[in-house]
Parts: structure tokens; sequence; C-alpha cells
């Protein structure tokens, strides 16, 4: 097991696995924790990693302060300790990595489809993937060091850094490519994070078939 910090309330787990984990891109696992008396909680996180083969996965948690499973992973988890987990789960929101697919992300939400980004980069098809993110400052972006690139594009709803020509503000449909042609779009976020892309999107000329929804409360 490996942890790394994304940002000020953020981290990546490294999870090894028994065996390869055959997971798609955009597929969960679900991380339970049981207590000394007992008592058990679980929550669901999407799979960072992109599908390798591997016996291990990543999976990025945003510690919630009234959380039961976030504040022990971000917070007290250490390298070399066992976590029970069950996965990979989920058919619905995933990309098969070999046709177009827009990709909209709101804060956490651009987890799953960091995995179907380096899906894509791993596999050279990076061209089928248009990344778009949006999160309140350069602070609060996960996978800083890696995200930015020619498939993506980065919007600050609060503030943005000094070199960003966009003025920081709200998602628009101007800020979203045209309908990937053959292919499906995906978007990731808070509901009403979700709701609004949703219309946008739908705003750009993307029949509702062709999109794929994930919206997630703050329960950690």
């Amino acid at each position: 097991m490996g942890i790394r910090r994304e940002t000020a309330t953020a981290k990546t787990i490294r999870i090894g696995l028994p065996r390869p984990s055959g997971h798609l891109a955009g597929q969960y696992y679900v991380v339970r924790l049981t207590a000394p008396d007992g008592y058990t909680a679980s929550r669901q996180f999407s799979v960072a990693s992109a599908p390798d083969g591997s016996s291990e996965v990543e999976i990025t948690v945003e510690r919630l302060p009234d959380g039961e499973v976030s504040p022990f992973l971000t917070d007290e988890l250490r390298p070399g300790d066992q976590l029970e987990v069950r996965g990979p789960i989920g058919g619905w929101f995933v990309w098969p990595g070999d046709s177009p697919a827009v990709l909209v992300g709101g804060g956490s939400g651009v987890v799953p489809l960091m995995a179907m980004l380096r899906f894509a980069r791993r596999n050279g098809t990076a061209h089928l993937v248009r990344l778009v993110v949006s999160v309140r400052g350069p602070e609060a972006l996960y996978y800083a060091d890696e995200l930015p690139g020619p498939e993506t594009t980065i919007v600050y709803t609060r503030h943005g850094p000094a070199s960003e020509a966009r003025p920081p503000g709200r998602l628009t449909a101007r800020d979203l490519p045209a309908p990937p042609v053959g292919g499906l779009t995906y978007i990731c976020g808070p509901a009403s994070f979700a709701d609004a892309a949703s219309d946008l999107v739908v705003a750009t000329g993307t029949s509702v078939a062709d999109i794929r929804i994930e919206r997630f409360s703050p329960t950690g």
C-alpha cells in the first residue's frame, strides 16, 4: 500500500489486491471498516488508476469532517495496513477505451474520469478523449502534476493562476467541446454540479441517450 497527498484534504491510496483487479475505467470499489466493537461502515470509492492488468488499484479519498470512513483513510491509514475491499463494481459508467468520449468532472468527480484519461494516454488513444474539470482553485485540483495536457481543460470557478486567460467563473457551454461523434459524454460530481453540467452538455447538441452521469453525495 502506498499513500500520497493530492490536496490539503485528499489523498490517493494505492491498494494491493490478492489478484489482478480486472477493473474497467469508471468502476469503483467498496471499502469497509470494522471497529473493535464490531460496528462497520462502508463507502464507495472510484478507481483512479487505469486498467493495466496489475493487482494494484488507486483510489482518491476526500476527507469529510463528519465522515465515518474518509477521516480514517486520510488521517490514520498507514502503508502496510490492511483494508477490506470489494469490487470492481459498475457497468453503466465505464469507458471501454475504443470510442470518443467527453469527460466532465466537478471537484472530486474527476477521479473516475482520471482513470479514463490515464487509460487513453497509456494506450496511445488520448485523441479520443477530452476532459473538462471544474474546480474552485489550483489548490483543490487533483492530480495537478499529471492532469494538464492537450486533452484537458481546467475551469477555475473562484480563483485561478495569474497565467489563466479565462476569468474565474462557473462552467458554461462554451467551455465544453463538441459532442463526441459515435461516443459518449461522462459527467461526474456532486448532484448539483452533475445536474447543471448535464444541462450544458445537452445545450452543446449531445443527445440525452449519449450521456452517462454519476452523482455523489457528501457521505464519507
